[in-house]
């Protein structure tokens, strides 16, 4: 069953709404494991945590870096037609506005179970208070000069009637300059890039943050979440003394040090502003510097590299090889495209950037498991993207997963898949901003003596929409796409005090306990979470 229309309300002892909170009282529960020479001792452990989610959203911002390019007319042409609810007609007739291929808004979540055992699903944007698309304010930069009707008309992604019907209010809008460095992109932007903020590394940054300001200030708004969406930079070689630390960093910028990127000074400006910032394309943007200054400012930083299309499908073929017992040895990928980004990467050091964010997809499955795998060990991988301007947006993806099955026999996998490649990159845009904002409202503490903590600076849940998921330091990436989706849904669920979904429906499989779900009994609400644990540790069950 599925109800997108109710309001939701957590009816339990363990949360607390109040006008501006939700308050959740909550057990987090895993298993430490320790090795003792040939043994494996295994004990679960339980941490009590309180939650608060801010419910007031405020108004918010978007600011695109690279708002004039597919993406980024892409996108604003997709709030606006769901925002005014257009219609266009096309020669399979007239179609609607939609947010297909996003999470927060197309996507549902198990809630529970109802009185007769049937699964009850929730629109995601149902479970917490999130920003509404429509409520959306969007501006940007971008080196080309066009205004975004125009950027729309280049991109050739939209249908023609529906460019006709957002021309006007398009039209409005300009993107801002932006910084252009042919050191980082490929030689062949050159033609684009007229539209320029002049100066050295430290004026480009100071320039970035007066324009941030500006636009919260004109717009009055509560909080601004800058994303990258331009084309991908070559990676900039992090030396010592100039990326890894904070201080270090600044140093650079104001001496003008020639590694540091247009992408790394819109992430320190960005970040000086208290905005969230999030990096969709490849390169390494988010160097051990700019972690630290986030961390030091309390603000948020997400990456790298929007994941949509083959290498989400990739995630979710190799996790299904992986676990059932099957060896990956060879996963070829090749694809091509025609659109700018596309062209951007034939050159050799941007698409070294791309080929580093494809190919690591699959390390921790591959770690995962070293019944087939030794120490050290992984499949051959090559990715390979060639430009084909014929084919414009819609991007080709030819993919071979060669596995090693019983007794050392092979099986081979072929997938081909055609996307509309900003077509499925803007709602992961709409998403990241989405629940990149909803974070921001999230603290925690282990009890009422402590101080709200937020979530770490670096934004790690968000590693469903992300190639390669920046985590905190000393983290473990996780890449398995099903993982990634529990892990944004099972914190959402933390935070109404609800536990994780854990698929086992005993209530049919087990006799007793369909009895108890059809006389009511198993709906009894139970105590609050520190009352169960005392009765349990004084033997009263």
């Amino acid at each position: 069953m599925m109800d997108t229309t109710s309001n939701l309300i957590v009816s339990s002892p363990n949360i607390k709404y109040t006008d501006d909170f939700i308050y959740s009282d909550y057990e987090y529960e895993d298993t430490l494991v320790t090795r003792n020479k040939n043994e494996l001792v295994a004990k679960p452990y339980r941490t009590s945590l309180q939650i608060k989610t801010e419910r007031k959203i405020g108004r918010v911002g978007v600011m695109l870096v690279g708002w004039g390019g597919n993406n980024g007319s892409t996108f604003t042409a997709a709030v606006l037609a769901n925002r005014h609810q257009l219609s266009w007609n096309t020669r399979n007739g007239k179609l609607d506005s939609n947010w297909l291929g996003s999470i927060t808004q197309a996507s549902t979540v198990r809630l529970g179970l109802d009185e007769k055992g049937n699964d009850v699903f929730v629109k995601m944007s149902q479970l917490l208070p999130m920003v509404h698309p429509d409520d959306l304010v969007i501006d940007g930069w971008d080196i080309s000069p066009l205004n975004l009707a125009e950027s729309m008309v280049r991109a050739k992604v939209i249908d023609y009637d529906l460019q006709q019907k957002l021309k006007k209010e398009m039209s409005a809008m300009k993107p801002r300059p932006a910084i252009y460095d042919p050191d980082f992109i490929a030689a062949n932007q050159a033609d684009r890039a007229t539209n320029l903020i002049r100066g050295t590394r430290y004026e480009q940054y100071l320039q970035i943050r007066a324009d941030i300001k500006n636009f919260r200030d004109k717009k009055k708004l509560d909080k601004v979440i800058v994303l990258w969406t331009a084309n991908t930079e070559r990676f900039c070689e992090v030396r010592p003394g100039v990326h890894d630390t904070d201080e270090n960093l600044e140093k650079a910028l104001r001496a003008n040090d020639s590694e540091i990127s247009p992408s790394t000074i819109f992430a320190m400006a960005a970040i000086d502003e208290d905005c969230c910032y999030i990096n969709g394309s490849p390169q390494n943007t988010l160097v051990a510097g700019v972690v630290e200054r986030a961390e030091k400012r309390g603000v948020f930083v997400a990456g790298d590299d929007f994941k949509s299309g083959q290498t989400k499908l990739k995630s979710v073929l190799v996790d299904f090889l992986v676990s059932a017992g099957l060896k990956p040895v060879s996963i070829v990928s090749y694809n091509h495209l025609g659109n700018n980004d596309g062209k951007n990467l034939s050159a050799p050091k941007q698409f070294r950037s791309k080929e580093i964010t494809k190919s690591n997809v699959v390390d921790d499955m591959v770690e995962s498991n070293r019944i087939l795998y030794a120490e050290g060990e992984k499949p051959d991988h090559v990715v390979v993207i060639k430009y084909v301007p014929y084919v414009g947006d819609s991007k080709r993806a030819m993919d071979e997963y060669t596995s090693e099955i019983l007794l050392h026999g092979t099986n081979t996998i072929v997938v081909h898949n055609t996307c509309e490649d900003s077509l499925l990159a803007v709602p992961l845009i709409l998403d990241l901003v989405v629940l990149a904002e909803l974070f921001t409202r999230l603290s925690f503490r282990p009890n009422v003596n402590q101080e709200w903590t937020p979530m770490h600076a670096v934004l790690s849940p968000l590693a469903y929409l992300l190639k390669a998921p920046l985590v905190p330091p000393g983290t473990p990436v996780v890449n398995a796409l099903f993982k990634q989706r529990a892990c944004i849904d099972n914190i959402m669920r933390a935070c109404l005090a609800l536990p994780p979904v854990h698929h086992m429906q005993l209530e049919h499989k087990v006799p007793f306990l369909m009895s108890d779900l059809k006389s009511g009994a198993m709906f009894a609400s139970s105590p609050p979470l520190k009352k169960q644990k005392l009765a349990h540790e004084n033997g009263d069950h």
